[in-house]
């Protein structure tokens, strides 16, 4: 636990862990670029570390864009990976030198041919996100079929048909999804390649697991599925390769503590205590939306005696429960005031969190 510690709620994050995260993803897989997926926590201390470590950045937007060239990061270490971009933000990308820019549909691949003239584009397709915590459903990437006369129409635009990506869901728990996509993947390849198009890169996405409440495997075991099928796919003439993580690189390097706020009942006959935090969905902790990412967490009572709970947050809102169907178990003699930490919790907490709902300020954030 942390002792002497700010006032709750905040967040720690370790930045010696996200450098190691980051060494070990580059050494299981030295032939593929790292692009970290920087919407996963996009601290100015989190960018200058891997950027003097050598990695590139995928951005979400021409805000992010602007973070990384202020960082001193060179234009042609980015990609601009959303599929939804306004043309005045396409310019202005294409002005500060950014040449790779991602699109899923016929109307963003023109936006891009009008507004970044000769610029690489890769197209990203749909995934069904089986066995993701997180999934990414169907607001990002489109069918093969219209990938394939995407990527064809885009030479026409006076573009350079780059690549195609795909996204198989964050917290990805199924290793074999990337099996999956990337047969999907070679297959378009070698379709575009006969009509006389030959693309040049694989982007991989990201989706490697945090250290949540269920066990996932090894890091090692994603790559060498992800290495195992570019070779079963693409034999000898394997494709650049980009990676995408983000969650994988600095959840686990982050703690929040927050403190109980209140422990209650709704009835003489309720079986489930009532947990308040002075942190929920708003304040850092907004993955929990659906109980879809499962935190570990640490209290000073760990090893005793444990009944069923309900956790919530401090906010006037009827949505800010965390968990209430998830089966969490917390000591019996926690008491108002003990502090408590949420583990893995340095991906999507205070880059997500609201900036001043119910008045409740940003969740804080220390890089040590």
């Amino acid at each position: 636990m942390i002792d002497k510690s700010p006032e709750t709620p905040f967040l720690v994050v370790d930045l010696d862990a996200i450098a190691l995260n980051y060494l070990t993803l580059r050494r299981l897989m030295p032939q593929a670029r790292i692009y970290y997926a920087m919407k996963a926590n996009p601290a100015p201390e989190v960018l200058s570390l891997l950027a003097g470590l050598g990695a590139n950045f995928d951005t979400a937007s021409i805000f992010e864009i602007h973070q990384c060239i202020a960082a001193g990061i060179a234009p042609e270490r980015i990609s601009y990976g959303s599929t939804l971009k306004k043309e005045k933000d396409i310019a202005s990308a294409y002005q500060l030198g950014i040449r790779l820019f991602a699109f899923d549909s016929l109307g963003e691949l023109e936006k891009i041919a009008a507004h970044a003239p000769g610029a690489k584009v890769y197209c990203r397709i749909l995934m069904n996100n089986e066995g993701a915590e997180w999934p990414l459903s169907r607001k990002f990437g489109c069918d093969v079929d219209m990938a394939y006369d995407l990527l064809l129409h885009s030479r026409k635009l006076g573009l350079e048909p780059w690549g195609v990506s795909f996204h198989v869901g964050s917290q990805q728990t199924d290793p074999t999804q990337w099996d999956k996509a990337i047969c999907t993947t070679a297959k378009l390849f070698s379709a575009l390649k006969q009509a006389g198009i030959k693309l040049q890169m694989v982007n991989l996405g990201g989706g490697f697991p945090g250290k949540y409440r269920a066990e996932t495997a090894k890091i090692e075991t994603y790559i060498n599925t992800i290495t195992n099928a570019m070779h079963r796919y693409f034999g000898d003439d394997i494709p650049e390769m980009m990676l995408e993580p983000g969650r994988s690189l600095v959840a686990d390097a982050g703690i929040i503590q927050c403190e109980i706020v209140l422990i209650s009942q709704k009835s003489y006959t309720d079986n489930k205590r009532w947990v308040f935090l002075d942190a929920g969905i708003y304040n850092g902790l907004s993955e929990t939306l659906g109980e879809c990412i499962k935190y570990r967490i640490r209290t000073p009572h760990d090893g005793t005696e444990i009944a069923p709970i309900i956790l919530a947050g401090p906010t006037c809102d009827s949505a800010d429960i965390l968990y209430e169907r998830a089966n969490y178990q917390l000591p019996v003699n926690l008491k108002v005031g003990d502090k408590i930490e949420i583990l893995s919790a340095g991906a999507y907490s205070n880059a997500t969190s609201s900036v001043g709902f119910n008045g409740f300020p940003p969740l804080k954030a220390y890089y040590i």
